[in-house]
């Protein structure tokens, strides 16, 4: 059955979001991230003491292309 759609705003849609009006038989929003960080950075909660002295966080990463996000209908 056709959608009846009135009057739509939209503020933003994020990178690895869908927008869809009306219709659709399936959606599959796909995306990817690497994240690089120090020793301790990632650590939460109260009172966490952490002394690295001199951390450092080296990146060497020679692959162009990490994890496709190419969908396999698509090839």
């Amino acid at each position: 059955m056709p959608a009846q759609v009135g009057a739509v705003k939209v503020v933003s849609i994020s990178s690895s979001s869908i927008f869809n009006i009306g219709d659709v038989y399936a959606m599959a929003p796909e995306s990817s991230a690497k994240t690089f960080a120090g020793g301790g950075s990632f650590n939460t909660g109260d009172g966490i003491s952490i002394n690295l002295s001199n951390s450092t966080t080296y990146v060497n990463d020679e692959d162009t292309i990490d994890q496709s996000t190419i969908n396999s209908d698509d090839i």
